[in-house]
């Protein structure tokens, strides 16, 4: 399960360290991707299996469905963890989140989403200044 907010630094080589509490679960692999909020999700590989099998199964005919799976599925990448905890993200994702120097790795149960720090502040201010009407439809939806 991964829960929590943590700060780390890319290094100039673009390897990000995972808190030391969820690498064992990554141990076996995972695989990191584009996020629709500007920033990557890192999945546990047997994770990903189960939602890229969801992403697959998209009909094909529906425009809103391919897009989503290219955006998913075509940009992720199989990544591993060093002995040292860390993980190269690739280039061209590190550009497509808009990753700087400084990153923050938040846990959501499933998976960890990795944020530029400026970019995850920006958000959560955001979010933070709404949390009264994202809680009331949460709970119409029975959360």
């Amino acid at each position: 399960m991964f829960i929590g907010e943590y700060q780390h630094n890319l290094d100039p080589k673009g390897r990000l360290a995972v808190p030391a509490k969820f690498r064992k679960e990554l141990a076996k692999g995972a695989v990191v991707t584009r996020e629709v909020d500007d920033c990557l999700s890192l999945y546990p590989k047997a994770d990903w299996k189960k939602y890229a099998d969801k992403l697959a199964a998209l009909p094909t005919s529906k425009a809103d469905a391919r897009a989503f799976a290219r955006l998913k599925l075509g940009s992720a990448m199989a990544v591993d963890i060093d002995k040292q905890g860390r993980m190269l993200i690739p280039e061209y994702l590190r550009k497509a989140a808009g990753l700087g120097k400084q990153a923050v790795i938040i846990g959501l149960y499933n998976r960890l989403e990795i944020w530029d720090e400026s970019k995850w502040n920006k958000y959560k201010q955001g979010t933070d200044a709404k949390s009264s009407e994202i809680a009331e439809s949460l709970g119409e939806m029975g959360v």
